[in-house]
């Protein structure tokens, strides 16, 4: 396989932008080389055992991963802090220690579930056709949550004022395991991660602003994770030939997964998971049509 620049650059901007809308980036990943055909279909095959695509997609994570530690790295100083001084002191007493083991609990269930799920979905359901309808169901989850949400009990806002993280760090940690859990379903290619887990954050009462950020800050570690463990990827076999690619795909992936996050930081404090239910919903729609009658 071999893998231009063209591909890398297009790719790598589709991975930032969508890893962190909630439209799914591996559903996109297949569907976006199906949907063009030909020499992109060979060449970006996702759900290929040993192919060369999977080290170009770890680049692509690991600079996504590292956009959103460099947005939200003020965040990321206090909760490291918080962590260390938590052991320090034996204590969970302070919103940046409770937010650090929050996030720790939270991002053990799909740590795990990665670990022994992640090959086989990828394998046997990282393909055109299933990726499609996942995407139809991410867009259904979505305009479901949306509609659920208002039955929800919603969060007492106290009358001083909060930052976001002291917000966070009072969930019950029982509370933010579940939301954290939700990130299983973005295995299946066309299920979102942060769509799946914004959702959960709704219908357990957070508003859309502090869902969203709660769940790029969930994601971070996990996509940081998920690509660290696949590094040796990229210096292996499956590598070699397409070092440029991929550093110049992970150029534009970090790129647009900074813009990404800046843009829906903005968005979510006054808007709804809607528009994307939509977009889901019509584009898996469609994908599923080109692919089975085309």
């Amino acid at each position: 396989m071999s893998l231009t620049y063209l591909e890398a650059i297009v790719v790598g901007a589709f991975q930032g932008v969508t890893e962190l809308f909630p439209v799914s980036s591996l559903g996109h990943s297949v569907l976006v080389p199906a949907l063009v055909g030909g020499r992109w279909a060979q060449d970006l095959n996702v759900s290929a055992p040993e192919s060369p695509y999977l080290a170009f997609i770890v680049g692509l994570h690991v600079a996504t991963a590292a956009a959103l530690l460099l947005f939200f790295w003020r965040d990321w100083v206090r909760i490291i802090g918080g962590f260390i001084t938590s052991i320090r002191y034996r204590r969970v007493r302070t919103s940046a220690e409770r937010l650090a083991w929050l996030i720790i609990l939270a991002t053990i269930p799909v740590g795990i579930s990665g670990l022994l799920l992640e090959h086989l979905f990828r394998t046997v359901l990282g393909k055109p056709v299933p990726a499609a309808i996942f995407l139809i169901v991410n867009g259904f989850v979505l305009y479901l949550g949306e509609r659920l949400r208002r039955r929800a009990e919603t969060v007492a806002v106290p009358a001083v004022e909060e930052s976001a993280d002291d917000r966070l760090a009072r969930l019950p940690m029982g509370r933010g395991v579940l939301i954290g859990s939700a990130q299983i379903l973005a295995l299946l290619p066309g299920i979102s991660r942060s769509g799946v887990t914004m959702v959960a954050g709704l219908l357990r009462g957070l508003s859309h602003e502090d869902a969203a950020r709660f769940s790029f800050l969930l994601a971070t570690p996990v996509i940081l994770a998920a690509g660290a463990l696949k590094i040796p990827d990229l210096t292996g076999p499956l590598g070699q030939g397409i070092h440029g690619p991929i550093l110049v795909g992970s150029l534009a992936s970090f790129v647009s997964a900074y813009l990404a996050v800046r843009f829906l930081i903005r968005y979510f404090h006054t808007r709804t998971l809607t528009p994307f239910a939509i977009y889901c919903g019509l584009a898996g729609v469609a994908s599923v049509l080109w692919l089975t009658l085309a």
